[in-house]
């Protein structure tokens, strides 16, 4: 199967406004849909974590953070199968301005909107794993920087309707990167 082990650096961004969540809807490759918090892909270009997720929260909502506290968390996933490996480090804004609107350059985000704590449930449910649990898990009970937490996953299968995903604790991702390397040597 995959001869390279692809990899990504992510980041997602926390945006709060009168106790709700600003989320985006995203339509993916093969017609499916999902919620996140906005961010993504951090180029070679953006020179910093932080200068990439002020350009990606400002390309797909329109609003442009002046200040950023975090991480709050970071997410690990390894896909073996797939030949990925993705680190994400998700960061709260303290200060930003402007207005929603959507104009992704990627046309990946077509809809933003602050939801409820309480209502991010059901949106959540469409999310992949690695996505909603942590979310999920800073929604209930929030948490700041110096609490910073690290969520592991590894995802089996080569479909999205035949995804296996296992919460692991892996400890190095060096040696998580060499799992994915092996796997995708083997196939």
């Amino acid at each position: 199967m995959a001869e390279d082990v692809r990899e990504w650096l992510v980041a997602g961004a926390l945006l709060e406004s009168e106790g709700r969540l600003l989320l985006v809807r995203n339509q993916r490759r093969g017609g499916y849909e999902d919620w996140s918090t906005p961010g993504g892909v951090i180029d070679d270009e953006d020179g910093s974590v932080l200068d990439g997720l002020t350009r990606e929260v400002e390309e797909e909502t329109g609003l442009r953070v002046t200040g950023w506290e975090g991480p709050l968390y970071e997410v690990e996933a390894v896909a073996p199968d797939l030949g990925w490996f993705m680190r994400c480090e998700v960061h709260r804004a303290v200060d930003y301005e402007g207005d929603v609107r959507v104009a992704d350059p990627d046309g990946i985000v077509v809809e933003a909107a602050f939801v409820a704590a309480n209502d991010a449930a059901a949106v959540l449910a469409s999310c992949h794993p690695w996505v909603a649990e942590p979310l999920a898990d800073w929604l209930a009970d929030p948490w700041g920087p110096q609490e910073r937490r690290r969520y592991c996953y590894e995802v089996r299968g080569v479909t999205r309707a035949a995804l296996e995903v296992v919460r692991t604790d892996f400890v190095d991702p060096a040696a998580s990167r060499q799992r994915a390397r092996d796997r995708a040597a083997s196939d």
